[in-house]
């Protein structure tokens, strides 16, 4: 079975995003007891190097690296899988026909285009037997829908051969619906729950990340399969607030204890 795969034969599993694009990070968040991790390719300055280093970090630990890519790229998904991605995540899926070249790119001939190489790290460096001919059966395909249209073609898309996964990215759907930086609005909370339900009537798993519990609670009442939890940087940089703010507000002068004059 898929390795993500596995992840939803039980409870909901939780995640988070690496943006900080540190393996250390990613290891250390990997023992926290999170299920998977998303190593960001998108808007992080992650090379394919730095991806490899990752994917080896992660590996230290319990949970399944998710790798989301920068683009539906046929080079790009080519680099990931050969560095040693399985789960990729595809940003901005709009159609059935741009569902079926990401799932064509992830495969090699006859059931794709992806391009062959013996030696490379997704191989094992060539020694894992039979993986030219089952490479495709390993890989598992998340496609991201950030649009109102692309949630439209729901249907259509997870009706394409090969796809695993669908995930609701709810940061640009809230800003292609004019509601940018507000995923709570109302309307962009509808179009939500709304996947979720059509997902679920296609018979296809779905996630989706919220910044805080309580809203990715939320998701999950609407019927997300599952979830990823804010990020690493903005873990850290909440508890350093957090924490900053008790500190000074305990070490500020009370108002009785200042000069009166």
């Amino acid at each position: 079975m898929k390795a993500f795969q596995t992840l939803l034969t039980g409870k909901t599993p939780l995640g988070t995003w690496l943006m900080a694009g540190a393996p250390n990070t990613a290891e250390a968040l990997g023992h926290a007891g999170f299920d998977f991790l998303v190593v960001d390719m998108e808007h992080v300055t992650i090379e394919f190097s730095d991806l490899a280093h990752i994917l080896r970090a992660i590996g230290c630990t319990p949970a399944v690296p998710v790798v989301r890519l920068a683009w539906n790229d046929q080079v790009l998904i080519k680099r990931a899988m050969d560095a040693g991605a399985e789960t990729l995540m595809l940003p901005f899926i709009q159609s059935a026909e741009e569902a079926k070249l990401a799932i064509s790119y992830m495969r090699y001939p006859p059931h794709g285009v992806r391009g062959v190489a013996a030696v490379h790290r997704g191989s094992r460096f060539g020694t894992l037997p039979g993986y030219l001919a089952n490479a495709h059966e390993r890989a598992f395909s998340i496609l991201q829908l950030e649009t109102p249209e692309a949630i439209a073609n729901l249907d259509a898309i997870a009706a394409v051969e090969g796809i695993d996964a669908i995930f609701v990215g709810p940061g640009d759907l809230s800003a292609s619906m004019g509601h940018i930086g507000d995923i709570g609005h109302g309307e962009v909370q509808d179009l939500i729950a709304h996947a979720a339900k059509a997902a679920k009537r296609a018979g296809k798993p779905v996630g989706i990340v919220g910044p805080n519990p309580e809203m990715v609670q939320r998701f999950i009442d609407y019927g997300y399969s599952f979830a990823a939890v804010a990020s690493d940087m903005g873990l850290m940089t909440g508890r350093a607030a957090e924490w900053l703010g008790q500190l000074r507000k305990a070490a500020a002068p009370s108002a009785t204890s200042q000069s009166a004059y």
